[in-house]
């Protein structure tokens, strides 16, 4: 399938290494750019019941990770990402082999409405199911008419020296229109949503997540939730450290995706 831009992807990657707070880089023009209009045009409406919505002071957005409901071009853009020769490309640059989750845990569709909200947080460690690493994300912007003003940007955080949490924020990337930004998020990654998306915008942060595994190393956190922090006007705030515990656990995590 031909529907991204190679060389783009393949400039992008070679900087991947040189990245900073962790590995990253940024390609834009992702995807051909019929596709990507395509893509955009095939999400379904904020509205709709067959969103899961995390409402909770760390995270305001929906996803949606159901292959019956992906339309035609998205169902097979998702399938391209995950297929070998995809990987093949992505792991050369990586530096460690890398495997497909193609159930999506935690990827698919994101879409953040007014006011969306994602703290700085930690990915989750080690797939819950396939007990495998958790090593890189591909995050696809596909709003075209979400402005730079409209917020919603990416936030990359610097961490204290333990890991156990963010301290400055080192870099910020605009959820500009068919931009992708590729990362790891075994290297104590805090990311999130630096600028929350404004409540006076009347559009929506629309994405693609595809998240890639590895076999786990042996420094590996056995983490199976995301691990959030607070912004800093939620710092010291009690109920707000009981939600990041409880977010945390994987047996009670369930209880404040929605609070």
């Amino acid at each position: 399938m031909d529907i991204i831009n190679k060389d783009n992807l393949i400039h992008a990657l070679n900087s991947f290494q040189e990245g900073k707070p962790f590995h990253h880089c940024v390609v834009d023009n992702f995807f051909k750019e019929d596709v990507a209009s395509q893509l955009s045009d095939e999400f379904i409406e904020y509205e709709s019941e067959k969103w899961f919505f995390y409402s909770n002071p760390l995270e305001d957005k929906k996803a949606l990770n159901d292959w019956n409901v992906f339309p035609q071009k998205t169902y097979a853009a998702f399938s391209y990402l995950n297929s070998r020769p995809f990987i093949d490309v992505l792991q050369k640059y990586v530096g460690v082999d890398l495997f497909a989750d193609n159930g999506l845990h935690g990827g698919g569709w994101h879409i953040h409405g007014r006011g969306g909200n994602l703290n700085p947080h930690l990915d989750y460690s080690i797939h819950p199911k396939l007990l495998l690493q958790r090593k890189v994300n591909i995050i696809i912007y596909l709003s075209q008419d979400l402005k730079e003003a409209d917020g919603g940007h990416l936030g990359l955080w610097n961490s204290n020296s333990e890991g156990t949490k963010p301290t400055t924020l080192e870099k910020e990337i605009s959820p500009k229109f068919n931009r992708a930004v590729i990362f790891d998020t075994t290297q104590n990654s805090w990311h999130g949503m630096s600028r929350t998306l404004s409540e006076t915008c009347n559009v929506f942060r629309k994405s693609m997540a595809i998240y890639y595994l590895c076999e786990v190393k042996e420094s590996a956190s056995p983490r199976q939730r995301a691990l959030f922090a607070p912004r800093e006007n939620q710092v010291g705030n009690k109920e707000i450290e009981d939600i990041i515990k409880l977010r945390s656990d994987v047996k009670k995590s369930h209880s404040v995706y929605k609070v």
